[in-house]
């Protein structure tokens, strides 16, 4: 069984469990998962521990890496609005928008000219919607080209999430704009960077998914552990038994009570495991 069986750790895959923020600015390819993490997930997940990843990116755009990262469980996609089993290449559950929530987004854009959208459906395809400079460095971090719709209503349902691409002040102002409309309180409205401003369904967060997650894993909510870094990890954080952050974390999530390890560059996930096996 192992010291950590019935423990789950749920980790942010970016800036959490590796470094892509210098790679998202600059268009550099992607870092590897820093050596140590490598080492303390082999040694967690040997002696029974559950290990996922608790990821805003849809399936597509961690598709690419999924192979590369040590786990044993389904990850949570789409900042919560799906569970996706790379084992078996299935969809384990999903909390789309409701239908009629992608096509009210078209009056945001038409306010805001130069802000893009990117959409996300189950069918393994990342649509845009007017894509800018942001969409094209999501592209090249991602590795996943996009494929250019003309409207909103182009593109399949149902639609897992939707995000806004822009500078970040003009974000903030779309972020007002969404969330004075009715349809927003059928909603989860968050950054995920200071150039992403995501929507999903109420109740679609990180959080509850991976209580979600737990109990078909039959693990107590007492032996779930989260580790992220942006406003969007806060949900998990907040839901865990502890919640943990890389000391490069936004300041929301320092302010949440989050236990702050090291760089996420230089093996945060490694210091949790740490304290776990000091715990169990």
């Amino acid at each position: 069984m192992g010291k950590f069986a019935g423990v789950l750790l749920a980790s942010d895959y970016d800036n959490t469990l590796l470094n892509t923020e210098k790679a998202f600015l600059s268009g550099s390819p992607a870092p590897v998962i820093p050596p140590r993490n490598l080492d303390a997930l082999s040694y967690f997940m040997g002696n029974g521990g559950t290990f996922t990843v608790s990821t805003g990116r849809a399936v597509p755009s961690i598709r690419n890496f999924a192979a590369d990262i040590p786990c044993n469980a389904p990850f949570v996609v789409a900042n919560g609005a799906a569970l996706y089993d790379f084992r078996t290449h299935t969809y384990a559950d999903i909390l789309p928008l409701p239908d009629g929530v992608p096509d009210r987004a078209e009056e945001i854009l038409s306010l805001f000219p130069s802000t893009g959208l990117e959409l996300y459906d189950t069918h393994d395809i990342v649509y845009a919607v007017r894509p800018n400079q942001y969409t094209r460095l999501h592209e090249q971090i991602t590795r996943v080209p996009v494929e250019p719709r003309a409207a909103v209503s182009d593109v399949p349902r149902p639609v897992l999430k939707m995000m806004f691409e822009d500078d970040h002040d003009i974000l903030e102002r779309v972020q007002e704009a969404v969330l004075a409309r009715d349809w927003a309180a059928d909603c989860e409205v968050f950054f995920t960077a200071r150039t992403l401003l995501e929507v999903t369904a109420k109740g679609a967060t990180k959080g509850s998914m991976v209580l979600r997650l737990a109990a078909r894993l039959g693990i107590a909510p007492e032996h779930v552990y989260c580790a992220g870094d942006e406003a969007n990890d806060i949900s998990m954080l907040q839901s865990a038994a502890e919640g943990f952050a890389p000391s490069n974390c936004v300041r929301a999530v320092r302010d949440c009570g989050a236990t702050i390890v090291g760089d996420c560059a230089d093996g945060a996930i490694a210091d949790i495991i740490e304290i776990l096996d000091r715990r169990y």
